[in-house]
């Protein structure tokens, strides 16, 4: 996503030599959304895997029509599945996720259609972001369900209890999208940041990272920086290695742009925290300031209707 101008200026070449730099480092899963820069992450991502595409995890969504709608209905399930294949120049997607759940489209309708790309050979696996408990179950019972996608870090753990516990009781991976909190728990981004024009985060569209809140949360960050240091390790590497350990099927997702930040985030799997420093960041999410989502982006709390009797 921030390869595509949401975080502010991008330049296609450092995108591509991130994900090539990823590549050589033995990540795999490349997760992109036909909504990142309308269709342009998907197509620069194709660029990037050509040539390499047996080398990848190739994983991208759909479901978020612009400007401010939500589809799940089967025709539209084929449609975007067609135009991704396109933008990525592939034949076969491996993941395919419902970005956000539509609350008009009964969820069993929407993982019908996708149960028949699968058929197709047109993708391999199913995913779901942002679903609730009583979707998962809905759409588990049409047919498994590979991962789950929703927001999880040091400071946001509103999926642990029922909504990890029932990924784990059917068997759905967890990717932890935002796992650095945008910037705030890697250091990149705090009071005193400088955000480009049309940078999202110079906004109330994610108000934790707002200009209300930057600053107190950004402060949270202060105990991450202690805990790498002793570790002779970076924050982000801190922030990802907590999300490794949490279960062995979670598997973060950190957003970057620039190949520097891939290979510092590649360094996480080596740091190993104690329980004493599992201790010092337990309190971190309690004092976070501010809601996940801004009023122009609701919180995606709904599930599906009920299929009709």
């Amino acid at each position: 996503m921030p390869m595509s101008s949401v975080y502010g200026r991008s330049e296609d070449a450092d995108g591509i030599a991130a994900i090539h730099r990823a590549l050589d480092l033995g990540i795999t899963l490349l997760d992109t959304a036909d909504v990142y820069g309308d269709g342009h992450n998907e197509e620069l991502v194709g660029r990037a895997i050509a040539g390499r595409r047996d080398e990848v995890v190739l994983a991208t969504k759909f479901g978020i029509v612009r400007p401010s709608g939500i589809s799940g209905r089967p025709e539209y399930v084929r449609e975007a599945c067609e135009a991704s294949l396109r933008r990525l120049r592939v034949e076969t997607i491996d993941l395919y996720q419902q970005h956000r759940v539509d609350p008009e489209t009964p969820i069993e309708e929407t993982i019908g259609a996708l149960a028949e790309l699968v058929v197709e050979g047109k993708i391999r696996w199913i995913g779901l972001s942002e679903a609730l408990p009583p979707d998962l179950r809905r759409a588990a019972a049409v047919h498994p369900i590979s991962s789950l996608q929703s927001e999880y870090s040091l400071l946001e753990r509103g999926v642990e209890g029922e909504i990890l516990d029932t990924c784990e009781e059917l068997g759905i991976g967890f990717l932890p999208f935002a796992p650095l909190v945008r910037g705030i728990l890697a250091g990149s981004l705090d009071a005193s940041s400088t955000l480009d024009e049309g940078d999202f985060r110079a906004d109330n569209r994610f108000p934790r990272v707002g200009p209300e809140h930057r600053a107190s949360n950004a402060a949270l960050a202060g105990a991450v920086r202690e805990i790498a240091a002793e570790h002779g390790a970076t924050p982000a590497q801190v922030a990802l290695a907590w999300l490794l350990a949490r279960r062995p099927w979670v598997v973060p997702i950190p957003g970057t742009k620039r190949a520097a930040y891939v290979e510092d985030n590649a360094g996480a799997p080596a740091v190993h925290l104690s329980d004493a420093d599992d201790a010092r960041l337990e309190g971190l999410a309690a004092a976070v300031q501010g809601g996940r989502y801004g009023a122009n982006v609701p919180m995606p709390t709904w599930v599906s209707p009920p299929l009709p009797a």
